[in-house]
């Protein structure tokens, strides 16, 4: 019933409708409208009108685009997509990918000839307009129909900029509209020379090279500075297209542009008639260099940055690139090192029998990774020994063992049984399987004696000693067996140099980090290290502990490391059949860490004296530029308030041997073992 009344109802208003309609036609009739449509007012209020609208229209699209357009207040650490800059802490470029500028340099460092060429032929007006020149718009346009080539550009260098820096290369009108925008924008807010000098740097000029530096040493391998005036103009021809006016692709292409940027130079009166026709007569000669920017400087270091990039920024981001990375590399420290290694693989490699090296350097109040060095050459073999290769520490992990015993109150003092020893089954040796009766762990540790180190680890217990020596930095996975104390469990030389530059930081941990900061193409820091010192092992502790790894460099297995102007202290390692070579020591500022060894692990004829003395040779050169600074004193052994809690390990049995005068178990035969 609803249904028909609505239905009947919208009937009723149709016909309404209809006869309003009807009357206002009867009351408004043709004539009228011909009289409306024919009046002058009525037109030009109707254009009024459309005109206003498309001034309000236009007015808030301008606007709109206004307001979208970027700040350009960071432009001056611009870098472009795709690219990835790492740089050593002097500033130094030491790597980069993409399509990067290896070397910026400072305007008043381009030669004023070489600057010239490219306002001449690019935007003669460049001094003159306000980012767009409407003259050389329709000059450019003049001058390459008569020409029929492109002789002349029509874009400014204010536009080409804006167009490279912030814009894509799509051909529409919002496109044009914004480049000029921005261009107006940019010439607002920055000089002509800081304009000028953003793209005399990011210019693309063809074979891989960005910026006139970058040309200059890949077409003629020379700096800026050494350009004759052909070179010069010969660059300054290529950004309208680059692979076209090459000198190495098209010779006679360059030659010919080369040769109109000289004409329009003299026509400018910026060179003489006879410069331009001796620049004109001389033959295009290329000496070509690959791109600086392919050549890599501490190519290790910069590998281990690009490990450590994504812990932090996404993979998003990295991938996007423009991210310029600055880090804690000291360049002089890492040539000293990839020295170091080099000799040390080549000259006692040779006769120790291993063809593979390692070092790291580590400041110890920062945690900054001032050299990283992961292998003998890197265009042999780019894997990175440094921090992937995970090799047995051997004896240089007895130091968390005593570590943990002195913060648990132990008295280094304490001596201990150093004889033939067996425990659960499991039997540790020394070194040449000679004992010595009683030792105390001063000793013990400066002698790298094996079976005082396993006693010391029952006594403070397995969880301490993991837990302490996973907070000095350990990451890797130890498990609770007695050989954890001579060091089997697998680690890798960054972690254990960070661990021992905790004992030099008088116990306070600070992660080890090669990145300082990390930029990205707008000129805003996306990450910051801050270091956060954690103190896992107190102050007393540690000084004790570095007393007695003093003795290891004063008189134990660790001369060959011995500083003559200042105290070192350090451990060394070796494990089963000399597989691995270690020496880990530290100065209070320093701590370094050296390993030998083979990739294949096959057993080495060396011993760890020999990581010692590369390791000697290493800071003996880079503590030059470093003061000499003592060790803290070490408080009293006695009545000290452990930090430690010792949790005593309860073996299901335990056996001693006997040792003859010469120092050897009784019943074994004298053969000979080499873990220490």
């Amino acid at each position: 019933m609803d249904n028909i009344s609505q239905g009947s109802s919208g009937k009723n208003n149709r016909k309404s409708t209809k006869l309003v309609v009807e009357k206002i036609a009867r009351t408004v009739n043709i004539k009228n409208i011909k009289e409306i449509l024919g009046r002058r007012k009525f037109w030009l209020g109707l254009g009024g009108v459309g005109i206003g609208s498309m001034i309000i229209y236009g007015g808030i699209t301008w606007l709109k685009l206004k307001q979208s357009l970027p700040d350009i207040a960071d432009i001056s650490s611009y870098s472009r997509d795709g690219t990835l800059t790492i740089k050593a802490a002097d500033g130094k470029i030491i790597q980069q990918t993409g399509p990067a500028t290896r070397e910026k340099i400072k305007l008043e460092d381009i030669p004023a000839p070489l600057v010239q060429a490219f306002i001449a032929i690019e935007d003669r007006r460049f001094y003159q307009h306000t980012g767009v020149d409407y003259q050389g718009v329709i000059r450019a346009l003049v001058s390459n129909l008569i020409a029929r080539d492109v002789v002349q550009g029509g874009s400014s260098i204010t536009q080409q900029l804006a167009r490279m820096v912030f814009l894509d290369m799509e051909q529409t009108i919002w496109r044009k509209l914004r480049e000029a925008m921005l261009a107006w924008k940019m010439e607002r807010e920055l000089s002509k020379e800081e304009i000028l000098e953003l793209y005399l740097n990011i210019v693309y000029l063809g074979s891989g090279a960005y910026g006139v530096t970058d040309a200059a040493w890949v077409y003629f391998s020379k700096p800026v500075s050494g350009l004759s005036l052909a070179e010069m103009a010969t660059l300054a021809g290529l950004p309208p297209a680059p692979s076209e006016y090459s000198p190495l692709v098209s010779p006679e292409a360059a030659k010919n542009r080369r040769n109109i940027v000289l004409g329009v130079m003299q026509e400018a009166g910026l060179i003489s008639q006879q410069r331009a026709e001796i620049a004109i007569a001389k033959p295009i000669e290329v000496q070509p260099s690959a791109p600086k920017r392919l050549i890599v400087e501490a190519p290790y270091f910069a590998n281990y940055i690009q490990k450590e990039l994504p812990k932090y920024v996404s993979q998003e981001v990295i991938e996007a690139g423009g991210l310029t990375i600055e880090t804690t590399l000291d360049r002089n420290w890492q040539e000293i090192g990839e020295q170091v290694i080099q000799d040390a693989v080549d000259i006692d490699g040779a006769r120790q029998r291993f063809d593979q090296a390692a070092l790291v350097a580590i400041e110890t109040t920062t945690g900054e990774v001032k050299a990283l060095v992961g292998g003998r050459d890197f265009a042999e073999s780019e894997f990175n020994r440094a921090i992937q290769a995970q090799r047995q520490p051997g004896s240089t992990f007895k130091s968390f063992v005593y570590a943990a015993a002195v913060a648990a109150g132990f008295p280094p003092t304490d001596g201990y049984r150093d004889v033939p020893f067996t425990v659960d089954g499991y039997k540790p040796k020394n070194y040449g399987k000679k004992y010595g009766g009683w030792r105390s762990m001063i000793d013990s540790l400066a002698y790298s004696v094996n079976v005082v180190a396993v006693q010391v680890l029952m006594d403070v217990g397995f969880e301490p000693v993991m837990k302490l020596a996973e907070d000095m930095g350990i990451k890797s996975e130890v498990k609770a067996t007695y050989s954890m104390a001579l060091g089997t469990w697998e680690v890798n030389l960054l972690e254990l140099t960070n661990a021992y530059a905790t004992l030099a930081a008088e116990g306070k941990f600070i992660g080890a980090h090669g990145i300082k900061r990390i930029i990205n193409q707008n000129g805003q820091v996306v990450y910051e290290a801050y270091a956060q010192p954690k103190q896992v092992l107190d102050r007393g502790s540690a000084a004790i502990v570095t007393w007695m790894l003093e003795n290891v460099v004063k008189y134990g297995s660790g001369t060959n490391a011995y500083l003559y102007d200042r105290p070192v202290a350090g451990k060394t390692g070796t494990t089963e059949d000399a597989r691995d070579l270690w020496f880990i020591g530290y100065i209070p500022q320093v701590a370094t860490g050296i390993w030998l060894g083979n990739d294949d692990n096959k057993p080495t004829w060396g011993v760890s004296s020999t990581a010692a003395f590369n390791w000697r040779q290493f800071m003996k050169q880079v503590v030059e530029d470093i003061p000499v600074k003592d060790f803290p004193d070490k408080p009293s052994f006695y009545d000290r308030e452990p930090t430690i809690e010792a949790r005593p390990v309860e073996p299901k049995w335990m056996r001693y041997g006997k040792i003859g005068p010469d120092g050897r178990d009784v019943n074994e035969k004298n053969d000979y073992d080499r873990n220490y």
